[in-house]
């Protein structure tokens, strides 16, 4: 899981006191503070200012090493008052991340499927959602094939899948619908971020239910099939020495928890 200068010109002596005095006051206050919140409002988010926040929890913390959140929030440069979506939310470590990005001027859609809540993330994810710092998170249970409410369509910045998108696959959802519901809420030149574990080469879908690992084009050419455009990758979650052919869930992975390889990918609504 990143500022206004007053200004005084000669004045010619024959001028009053008076005029002088009102001259200065209207040059000087507009241009001391309109730049400082025009740059104030376009700051792209730190990464390592929000994972360093004093009131993140010791639970979050933990998940720290294995995930790199701050080279993701860095790779997904989020400003304040952005519109965003987070899919398979599970219990929202990733989602708060994405709340302190955007601000209290901002929205974060976090969804998960009636399954998810039921089987792992109703405790965790309501717990999480009392937390102040998450005000600005609004909670959608929906399915993966139609994963936002219509009131999402046409305006968020960015949508964001973290480590769910192979689970889609063996949970039969219908991935040409979820990638088509996706491209319609997201503005033009919004994005649509992937991080997954990476299957071997040739391994396609075999693995996404046994090893949770799904093999990268797969996710490409899926997404490119939808109308995105590719905007760019990332290797910080790369791990060349993984041999991929262990269980990647967090349940099956034991103390090899967070050192899967895995593929960071943008994809862009032209």
């Amino acid at each position: 899981m990143y500022l206004p200068v007053a200004r005084t010109g000669l004045l010619a002596l024959g001028v009053s006191a008076v005029v002088v005095a009102v001259a200065i006051g209207a040059c000087a206050t507009p241009t001391s503070t309109a730049p400082a919140a025009s740059a104030s409002a376009t700051a792209v988010a730190s990464g390592a200012a929000i994972v360093a926040a004093a009131d993140r929890t010791d639970a979050d913390r933990a998940l720290d090493d294995g995930r790199h959140p701050a080279a993701l929030i860095d790779f997904l440069a989020i400003t304040p008052g952005m519109h965003v979506a987070e899919l398979g939310a599970g219990g929202g470590y990733t989602t708060e991340l994405l709340a302190r990005a955007v601000g209290d001027g901002g929205v974060v859609y976090g969804q998960n499927s009636p399954w998810l809540l039921e089987r792992f993330a109703e405790k965790p994810w309501s717990e999480r959602l009392t937390r102040p710092v998450n005000r600005v998170i609004r909670r959608v249970d929906r399915e993966f094939d139609a994963p936002l409410p219509p009131e999402a369509n046409g305006t968020l910045d960015l949508v964001v899948d973290v480590l769910f998108y192979h689970d889609t696959v063996w949970l039969k959802t219908d991935r040409a619908a979820m990638n088509a519901a996706i491209f319609e809420a997201l503005k033009s030149g919004g994005r649509y971020v992937i991080v997954d574990h990476s299957a071997k080469t040739g391994a396609g879908l075999t693995v996404v239910q046994t090893l949770h690992r799904i093999e990268e084009s797969m996710v490409v050419a899926e997404v490119l099939g939808a109308g995105f455009i590719q905007d760019g990758s990332a290797d910080f979650l790369k791990n060349p020495a993984d041999a991929r052919d262990w269980n990647a869930n967090p349940s099956g992975s034991g103390d090899k928890r967070g050192t899967s390889d895995r593929f960071v990918l943008a994809f862009k609504k032209p």
